[in-house]
């Protein structure tokens, strides 16, 4: 044999013979392995959730005080700019259009709607970005993807408390005095918070696959906004337009915007009366939250383990 062949013979590895994949699977498991990033059961990933609920709350903190770090105003802005959108809707709607008429406490009226309104917007334009927008926090860390959506979620609720103050100033300063009614408040909000986190999660997975979303979410908020009375009363316009099929008035009555700002109304107004709710409104209130809610959050964690990928 010569020297060449000798050679070739010694540096040639030996082959190797895979291992049947049920070996694989039980070297792993004997060493408490598991598949990186591998979707884990539901009850887990809730547990995994509340592990990470200070994280939660730190990061919503967080993205609300840098939102005005670079204003002069700083956060006195988390007040102006509801405000001043109540202000345009006001000389437009209800100056211009003369949609005040017939609506009593217009400005309180117009205010809730506004700042109400503008809670589940911002949440749902901030989870359609949660996933594609930290995109690389979802690559280098390893927690539960559902913590971004509510976080933006929880940012946009603490927006709106600090909206609330100025708003009860505002009711109290036009002749509406506190009530008991006010602490309605509380629930109406619990339920607004889980819709929106509901629809949070579910634009953050559309949006991760689909980032287009994000493009054409704002024209789709912005028709729902004009058919959810956040500028006028529904049933004044809708009386106004007695040739409708009345499914129509039902349709807008009872859907969930309009649901959440009638019942902030009703808690907060004087002369905003039961008989504006539309039926069951509670009922209503509740079943979305759940829908949306249970529904949003078991549609997200499904495709846990796509998220970043690619």
């Amino acid at each position: 044999m010569k020297a060449a062949d000798v050679s070739q013979v010694l540096d040639t590895p030996p082959p190797t013979v895979a291992a049947p994949p049920g070996d694989l699977a039980a070297l792993a498991a004997r060493h408490g392995l598991s598949v990186s990033g591998a979707r884990p059961s539901l009850p887990d990933y809730l547990r995994q959730l509340w592990a990470r609920r200070h994280f939660i709350t730190a990061f919503a903190t967080a993205k609300l005080t840098s939102q005005y770090s670079q204003a002069k105003l700083g956060q006195i802005w988390q007040v102006m700019t509801p405000l001043l959108n109540a202000a345009v809707y006001f000389l437009i709607f209800g100056v211009l259009l003369q949609t005040r008429k017939g609506v009593p406490d217009y400005i309180p009226f117009l205010v809730t709607g506004v700042f109400v309104w503008t809670f589940t917007q911002s949440s749902i334009l901030a989870g359609t970005r949660a996933i594609s927008g930290n995109i690389g926090l979802v690559r280098a860390l390893h927690f539960p993807r559902a913590a971004l959506p509510i976080s933006y979620c929880l940012q946009q609720l603490q927006q709106l408390l600090f909206s609330m103050a100025a708003l009860l100033v505002i009711v109290v300063v036009m002749g509406v005095p506190p009530a008991l009614s006010w602490l309605l408040a509380i629930p109406a909000l619990t339920l607004q918070f889980a819709f929106n986190a509901g629809m949070s999660m579910i634009l953050a997975r559309a949006g991760a696959q689909t980032p287009d979303i994000a493009q054409l979410m704002p024209f789709v908020l912005r028709t729902w906004m004009y058919g959810s009375g956040v500028m006028w009363s529904l049933d004044k316009v809708l009386a106004g337009h007695s040739g409708l099929p009345s499914w129509v008035g039902d349709v807008l009555r009872a859907n969930p915007a309009a649901v959440y700002i009638d019942l902030m109304r009703f808690a907060l107004i004087d002369s905003f009366h039961a008989a504006q709710l539309p039926p069951h409104v509670w009922a209503l209130a509740t079943g979305w939250a759940l829908l949306a809610g249970v529904g949003g959050f078991i549609y997200f964690w499904k495709a846990e383990e796509t998220y970043g990928r690619g």
